[in-house]
C-alpha cells in the first residue's frame, strides 16, 4: 500500500491510506540518493507500507520511500553537516513574520528564502499581528513588504486575532499543501486556528521576560483541512541554516542578483571585490536592499545568525 507520511517523532511515522491513519516504524535503513539526514523519513513523504500482526501497537512496516520533488531542511550546527528534513513534498511555505515580540530579522527571511529557492519551494511572507502594531511597526511592515514584494515574493498583512486576511491565506492554499514556519511566538498556531478553528492547536502566551515564543508544537505534523488544502505545522524556528552550496551559485538565490548577473564583467562574480559588478552598481543606486546584500555577503561568508540555532525547543 501506498500512503503519505501526516506525522514523525523520529521512531514512528503516522501514514495515512483510504483515509484512515496507520502507525508505522520502519525497516532496516533508509538513505536517500545523495542526503545525509538525521531523519530518514519526513511529514509528506509517499511511502510504500505492509501491515503487520498488531504486536505493540505496530499496525505497520514502511519499507519504501519514493522520491521527493521536494523538500526544506535546516542544518545541523554540530560538525556532523549532517541536515534535518522538516518536510517534503510541499507546494508553498507560509513564513510568518512578527516585527517584534519576538521580532524576525531581515537575515532570518533571508536564510529561509534562499534554501526554500534552492529546493524550488514557494514562499509567500505573511505579516502578522498587525492589529498589535503602532504606526512606527506599521511603516516597518511597509518597508519590507516593498523589498520582498519587488523581487517577486507574495506578501500579506494578517491578523490571527481579528481575522484579518485569512481568506486571503486560505484561498492560496485551496488544493496544495501547504507549510507555515517561522520563530517560535510569531503566532503559527494561532494563525492556523484561525484558518481551520476545528483544530484548535495548542497556543501559550509569549514570554515577557525573553520576548520570545513558549514552543507548542514538538513534531512537525500534517492536517487535512475542510477545504481542499492540507497543512504541515512545524515546530518553531530559531535559526535557519543554509545547505552547503557554492559561493558562485549563492547570488542565484537572490532573485534580484540572478537577473543582473549577465551584466557584471566576470561570469563566476560573486559581487564583492570585481570590477564592473552590476549588483554592487545596483546597490550604490539603491536598487537593491542593503538589508538583502548584508544578508548575502553573511551567508557568503559563512557567518551564523547571532542568536541561538536550535530548532527544537
Amino acid at each position: 500500500m501506498t500512503g503519505i507520511v501526516y506525522k514523525s517523532t523520529g521512531s514512528w511515522y503516522w501514514v495515512k491510506y483510504n483515509d484512515e491513519l496507520y502507525k508505522c516504524r520502519i525497516k532496516g535503513k533508509f538513505r536517500m540518493k545523495g542526503i545525509k539526514s538525521t531523519n530518514p523519513i519526513a511529514v509528506g513523504d509517499r511511502v510504500d507500507f505492509s501491515i503487520e500482526p498488531q504486536v505493540d501497537e505496530v499496525r505497520g512496516v514502511i519499507n519504501k520511500i519514493h522520491e521527493r520533488k521536494n523538500y526544506i531542511v535546516r542544518k545541523s550546527v554540530n560538525l556532523s553537516k549532517q541536515i534535518h528534513i522538516i518536510a517534503s513534498n510541499i507546494d508553498q511555505v507560509f513564513l510568518v513574520v512578527t516585527i517584534n515580540n519576538p521580532p524576525t530579522l531581515t537575515t532570518f527571511i533571508d536564510r529561509f528564502l534562499v534554501t526554500a529557492h534552492a529546493y524550488s519551494i514557494k514562499v509567500v511572507l505573511v505579516f502578522n499581528k498587525i492589529d498589535t502594531y503602532k504606526l512606527e511597526e506599521k511603516a516597518e511592515v511597509l518597508y519590507l513588504k516593498d523589498i520582498y514584494e519587488a523581487i517577486g515574493y507574495n506578501c500579506i498583512e494578517v491578523s490571527a486575532k481579528t481575522g484579518e486576511n485569512i481568506n486571503k491565506v486560505k484561498d492560496l492554499m485551496t488544493g496544495k499543501v501547504s507549510m507555515f514556519a517561522g520563530h517560535s511566538g510569531v503566532g503559527k498556531s494561532t494563525l492556523i486556528n484561525a484558518i481551520e478553528p476545528t483544530l484548535n492547536l495548542k497556543t501559550k502566551e509569549i514570554s515577557e521576560q525573553h520576548k520570545q515564543g513558549q514552543h507548542t508544537t514538538t513534531f512537525a505534523e500534517m492536517f487535512d483541512l475542510s477545504f481542499d488544502a492540507r497543512i504541515i505545522d512545524t515546530p518553531g524556528i530559531k535559526g535557519f541554516g543554509v545547505v552547503d552550496m557554492e559561493k558562485e551559485e549563492l547570488g542565484d538565490y537572490f532573485p534580484e542578483f540572478f537577473a543582473l548577473k549577465q551584466n557584471c564583467k566576470f561570469n563566476n562574480c560573486i559581487h564583492i571585490n570585481e570590477p564592473q559588478c552590476a549588483v554592487k552598481d545596483a546597490l550604490e543606486r539603491e536598487e537593491i536592499s542593503w538589508s538583502r546584500y548584508k544578508s548575502y555577503l553573511q551567508i557568503l561568508e559563512g557567518e551564523e545568525e547571532n542568536y541561538r540555532t536550535d530548532i527544537w525547543e
